[in-house]
């Protein structure tokens, strides 16, 4: 494992976050080779941490002033031993390959924890929807598409959107693909809009799975959400839909967050405001307090130092750490599950697994999302459409199942309780027996 983890960092400089990715899951997973030595035998450990495929591509367009701009366009293609690339594009100014890498390394074991047959990608451009017009974003996105079509289909790539990339962004894209290739292919992009090929709950998908799968880990612990206090991070499509399934479920969520500060309502957050103070012409979560009385506001506050029962990170990586982990267990947390990507630091976990805290790892808790992807993958191939309800009640039996299958796995390699042991064994056992059956291709 030493040896696999020093070639992949010298292989790859600089990326730390695809190095914390990989190296989770290869200490995780050492066991499972002592068992099989016929995955080193096959290099199945080298082959996984190695993109099969990284494209990188100029978008030339022109804004509204008329001037030329120039960006970065990436496609991971990481592993398609399960089906077709399946991971979001990420639009954002500050975006590098190798937070693409990392992405794109978890998405190929929470992909395989769905049991949907789908495989894991990752990609999107250096470009930030922010600040600029509509019209800057479809010639961005239409630009964009102009590549990236050569690489994706339903039964290649099928990418989705993810941070600055919303339904708008897909329809550009969309819409560019139809132009080039002459073929209404629906199943190429998810996360489309409901009259044009979109699946019923895919804005909810994320956050709602997050809070079934936490759910199912305090069951297994004989209680429940209801009557408990909950903390989430952040205030986008994640978090408030978290918070909305949190509440229904009969949890109490107290306190939410931005990147600018902490709202703590000790009455339950109120999420139609917090969707009014966030919606394009609102005033942010500052201005939270002078609409509800008894709730606070602090700017550059961290959410972690609020009491509370159930921890949901869902804001962005790293953003939980060492320290945060240990107030939260001295104040009685119960159970966490990360509904970002990443969003605690290694210490951060050790802390809560040496409390004996349930963690949900995102590739098992967040996997909602690409869960309903895939639906719609499903009912694009046939063209059909389900209902809400259908959706969610299938979105409950697979996080019922990753939950389960991460339990089990976790029990099965000793490591009782281990949801984070559970995931990357059950993931990558899943990924390497299809890989050893294919061949060294």
């Amino acid at each position: 494992m030493e040896d696999v983890f020093a070639t992949l960092q010298r292989r790859n400089p600089g990326e730390d976050e695809f190095h914390q990715a990989a190296h989770e899951v290869l200490e995780s997973v050492a066991p499972v080779i002592e068992r099989h030595p016929e995955y080193a035998r096959a290099r199945l450990l080298e082959r996984i941490c190695e993109p099969e495929r990284q494209i990188l591509f100029r978008v030339p367009w022109v804004d509204d002033d008329g001037e030329v701009q120039v960006n970065r366009g990436f496609r991971v293609e990481f592993n398609s031993a399960l089906g077709p690339y399946k991971g979001g594009l990420r639009f954002d100014g500050e975006l590098q390959l190798g937070t693409l890498k990392f992405l794109g390394f978890e998405q190929i074991f929470k992909n395989a924890l769905t049991g949907l047959g789908i495989g894991g990608g990752k990609g999107g451009a250096d470009f930030s929807p922010k600040d600029r017009s509509d019209g800057e974003i479809m010639r961005f996105c239409q630009a964009f598409m102009t590549e990236l079509h050569r690489h994706i289909g339903a039964r290649t790539d099928v990418p989705a959107g993810d941070m600055g990339v919303g339904e708008r962004e897909i329809g550009y894209l969309f819409g560019q693909y139809q132009r080039i290739t002459n073929r209404s292919e629906p199943g190429v992009l998810t996360g489309k809009g409901l009259g044009w090929g979109g699946a019923q709950l895919r804005t909810e998908a994320t956050g709602y799975g997050c809070a079934y799968f936490v759910e199912e880990m305090l069951q297994a612990r004989d209680t429940s959400l209801d009557g408990r206090t909950v903390v989430v991070s952040g205030a986008g499509n994640v978090a408030l839909h978290a918070i909305a399934k949190v509440t229904d479920l009969g949890g109490l969520v107290v306190a939410c967050s931005d990147s600018h500060g902490v709202v703590h309502d000790p009455e339950g957050i109120d999420l139609d405001l917090v969707r009014e103070l966030k919606g394009e012409d609102g005033d942010g979560l500052s201005a939270y307090p002078d609409r509800r009385r008894d709730a606070r506001y602090e700017e550059d506050g961290s959410i972690w130092a609020i009491e509370c029962d159930v921890a949901l990170p869902c804001a962005t990586q790293n953003e939980l750490d060492e320290d945060d982990a240990r107030r939260l267990v001295d104040q009685g947390v119960i159970a966490v599950a990360e509904g970002a990507n990443m969003p605690c630091t290694p210490e951060a976990v050790d802390v809560f697994q040496e409390a004996d805290v349930p963690f949900g790892p995102g590739k098992a808790a967040n996997a909602g999302g690409v869960a309903v992807s895939a639906l719609e993958m499903q009912q694009n191939a046939a063209r059909d459409r389900w209902t809400f309800e259908r959706t969610d009640e299938r979105l409950v039996e697979i996080m019922r199942e990753i939950h389960g299958l991460c339990r089990d796995t976790a029990e099965e390699y000793d490591r009782p309780g281990d949801y984070v042991s559970g995931a990357n064994i059950a993931g990558f056992r899943r990924v390497a027996d299809t890989m050893l059956a294919l061949g060294v291709v």
